[in-house]
């Protein structure tokens, strides 16, 4: 594992790597679930976002751990963006330690920790965590998607895939977000008709689309980077597909401004893509 690699990561060797970088995503979670949300400190960002220990507390598990695990592939963490060195042209870690730190403050469960594995700008694997749900969602493009239910005794893990598209005339199931919403996403969503909205919070919603149990979850409005790559390893992993309102593929890591990713689509079916 110490030796160097091939500049660019294969699904063969995300593989090989996918066991240990969800160890570290659930000892990442523990330390969030361990944070005492009552008394904790809660600061902001430049960008008006929400930071607290429990972000900080995850991140360095998480960036302790790859320096371990894989000290020759890069990293790019929310909490350590201003030490990113760009472009990514190869392979890099995207790190959301503490997705929907809203839910966290507001003590809400919906909140994830987001690891993928981006491989020439797009998502090739992809782990997203939900320590309060017991649940976790990972998958490696091209060789198919899981659902982890954590257990006391062992976890179990379940082959997930996503669902075709409801027949004409049937209302989709619809993840929108309970903290941030935009008038594009629901002119979007009007457009289908009878739609049923399914409120979540975090990276959750990839997971949920993945499973099967949601249609759609679109975002019209901007986001960053490393909210969408594990979801989006995750979603494609178990059939689906990411893209813009265009349909175009969406990339990763190429020094976009502030890693923003101005608007993506994740379809169930990739077929209903347009």
């Amino acid at each position: 594992m110490n030796e160097a690699p091939p500049s660019a990561v294969d699904a063969e060797a995300a593989a090989a790597m996918i066991e240990p970088l969800t160890a570290l995503v659930m000892a990442a979670g523990e330390a969030i679930l361990a944070v005492n949300r009552t008394y904790m400190k809660v600061h902001g960002k430049s960008d008006g976002s929400p930071v607290t220990e429990a972000d900080l507390a995850a991140d360095r598990i998480i960036a302790e751990g790859l320096a371990l695990l894989a000290p020759h592939i890069p990293s790019l963490s929310e909490e350590r963006v201003r030490q990113a060195r760009l472009p990514f042209k190869d392979s890099f870690f995207l790190i959301d330690p503490l997705d929907g730190t809203k839910e966290f403050v507001a003590g809400r469960g919906e909140f994830t920790v987001n690891l993928a594995l981006v491989t020439s700008g797009t998502p090739l694997l992809g782990i997203v965590g939900a320590p309060a749900l017991g649940l976790i969602w990972r998958g490696i493009v091209g060789r198919g998607a899981e659902r982890i239910t954590l257990r006391a005794n062992a976890p179990l893990a379940e082959p997930i895939r996503t669902r075709p598209c409801p027949p004409p005339g049937a209302p989709w199931t619809v993840a929108v977000s309970r903290s941030h919403g935009d008038a594009r996403t629901e002119a979007f969503i009007a457009g289908r008709p009878a739609a049923v909205r399914s409120e979540l919070g975090s990276a959750v919603k990839f997971g949920r689309v993945a499973e099967g149990l949601v249609d759609i979850y679109p975002r019209l409005s901007p986001t960053s980077e490393w909210d969408v790559g594990a979801g989006h390893a995750v979603v494609t992993a178990a059939g689906g597909r990411i893209t813009d309102s265009n349909g175009a593929a969406l990339k990763f890591g190429s020094g976009r401004e502030d890693f923003i990713i101005p608007e993506f689509i994740a379809w169930g079916d990739p077929n209903a893509v347009g």
